[in-house]
């Protein structure tokens, strides 16, 4: 008999991990020999510690890079570490890649979600989409679905996709979705981010009969190359940075912190039996509280009907579909 599926409510499961948390902390005695991890974008800040933090618990690690030839560099000395090509606002890119992969024929256990860009100045690929929207979420839903044999292969996998309590800063928007005549930088990395969101919440619900889990995660503030679309003047005035430029706001984590929450959902046995949740500091992270403005959920980035009406939106728009499979 076929169980009801039921999203996991959002709130804390007391891991034991916390906002400092490391990667290697919250993998300590978990063996990961004999597991393939893919992480895009696995070669610069969080996406690096990630993979090196995996590797160190016993994974191979497939790491598909815009620049593989800059991903090789920073690789270089990392063991079981596979790079290959992969542009996510390119369709044509991730259809060869997802190929190659299957052709190869192995199975994915862990899937980390990590590569994206964040306030970029306005730029349209493809057929006028939006560059943020396209890469941070269109592209790794395509490829997701286009990986769906892989990840069912082996008795399932986590997926887990880098979400960004920027998410907050705006929902989808169902009538401008590419912000044409009206484009505002950090909007639309906000609405990449709560598509992210929504796109766990409804991989986590076609895949769990499979054993596919999916989680959303918010890494916290970390200064990496996602930044690099920032003026310095504007991180100075957002006060991520000291008017020298030379010290980092004490609130934000090390890339070692901040690989730590999307590495605890993509292996952690306390999450076993779970998915569709957003998570936050190596935890299933609370309900937006306005009271806290900086932490936590809002309604419609796990809000199932919504996840469902982007998910077919989203089919339309690259012709991947796993759920008519």
């Amino acid at each position: 008999m076929t169980q009801t599926y039921q999203q996991t409510p959002q709130g804390n499961i007391n891991s034991g991990f916390g906002y400092r948390s490391t990667a290697d902390e919250v993998l300590s005695g978990i063996d990961l020999s004999g597991k393939l991890a893919l992480v895009t974008g696995g070669y610069s800040g969080l996406g690096l510690e990630t993979t090196r933090a995996l590797v160190k618990a016993g994974a191979q690690v497939v790491v598909p890079a815009r620049r593989p030839d800059t991903a090789k560099e920073a690789l270089a000395g990392i063991e079981n570490v596979e790079v290959d090509e992969l542009d996510l606002s390119d369709l044509d890119s991730v259809r060869a890649f997802a190929q190659r992969f299957l052709d190869s024929g192995r199975s994915i256990d862990l899937a980390i979600l990590n590569a994206g860009i964040m306030a970029c100045p306005e730029t349209r690929v493809g057929p006028g989409w939006e560059l943020q929207f396209a890469t941070n979420h269109l592209g790794h839903y395509t490829l997701i679905n286009l990986l769906w044999p892989a990840l069912k292969a082996n008795g399932g996998a986590r997926v887990v996709a880098t979400s960004s309590t920027g998410h907050h800063l705006s929902p989808i928007r169902w009538d401008n979705l590419n912000f044409e005549g009206n484009y505002h930088k950090f909007e639309a990395y906000g609405q990449s981010k709560t598509a992210n969101a929504l796109f766990a919440v409804e991989l986590d619900r076609l895949g769990a009969e499979h054993g596919v889990r999916a989680f959303a995660v918010h890494p916290g503030g970390i200064l990496t190359p996602l930044q690099r679309h920032m003026p310095k003047e504007e991180m100075i005035a957002l006060k991520w940075i000291s008017e020298d430029g030379e010290t980092v706001n004490e609130a934000f984590k090390t890339p070692e912190q901040g690989a730590a929450t999307q590495v605890w959902a993509a292996t952690s046995p306390q999450l076993e039996g779970k998915g569709g949740a957003y998570c936050e500091d190596c935890n299933i992270a609370e309900p937006f509280d306005p009271d806290k403005r900086s932490v936590g959920v809002k309604d419609y980035a796990i809000d199932p009907e919504q996840a469902q009406r982007l998910w077919k939106l989203s089919a339309e728009l690259t012709g991947a579909d796993l759920s008519k499979l």
